[in-house]
């Protein structure tokens, strides 16, 4: 009798184990494709901001026809961010081009007519709501990774997450450049 109680008791402690181990994997599973979700979340905004671009690029370039190396940089961050592939070149990309657009709006002071113009000013309108939709994306993205990187170092799910492959995720953060005003030429 107590043979069987001893096995009863080794069956139901693997049963639990086991049963922990699906838990626990199914959490990280969930919480990474949580992840995932998050950053194309703030793909599908900063996209949103690449098709604004060409308009605005084509918007200043008829009154600032002489800021071409400044559109050129605003056009090239566009196209190395379509051209990126992995999550961590888009972030960079995205940083250069926020870092362009800062000072492209920053030249559009020096022009007046510019700076009244409707189709310009509808542009800068949708692109400022499309960022501060890009600052909640990147705020989400970084509150979903911190959730994954936590459950993912912690006991007992360090020991289960690194036999089956899972690695943190980096968080998003901003360019250095992003604290430096752009610089207005006159």
């Amino acid at each position: 009798m107590a043979k069987y109680i001893a096995i009863g008791v080794i069956v139901a402690i693997i049963g639990i184990i086991i049963i922990a181990m699906i838990v626990t994997y199914n959490n990280l599973i969930l919480l990474k494709n949580k992840v995932k979700n998050s950053f194309a979340q703030m793909d599908t905004q900063l996209q949103r901001r690449l098709d604004l671009i060409p308009n605005l690029v084509e918007t200043v370039r008829g009154f600032a026809d002489h800021e071409k190396e400044l559109l050129e940089n605003v056009a090239a961050s566009r196209s190395g961010y379509l051209k990126a592939t992995t999550n961590q070149e888009k972030v960079a990309m995205s940083n250069l081009l926020t870092t362009n657009l800062r000072s492209l709006f920053a030249v559009t002071e020096n022009y007046p007519d510019l700076k009244s113009n409707m189709n310009f000013l509808e542009l800068q309108r949708e692109l400022s709501v499309i960022e501060e939709k890009i600052t909640f994306s990147r705020q989400f993205y970084n509150d979903t990774v911190t959730m994954y990187n936590n459950k993912l170092l912690t006991f007992p799910n360090n020991i289960l997450g690194s036999l089956l492959g899972f690695k943190e995720e980096e968080l998003f953060s901003a360019d250095s450049m992003a604290n430096v005003a752009p610089q207005v030429r006159f």
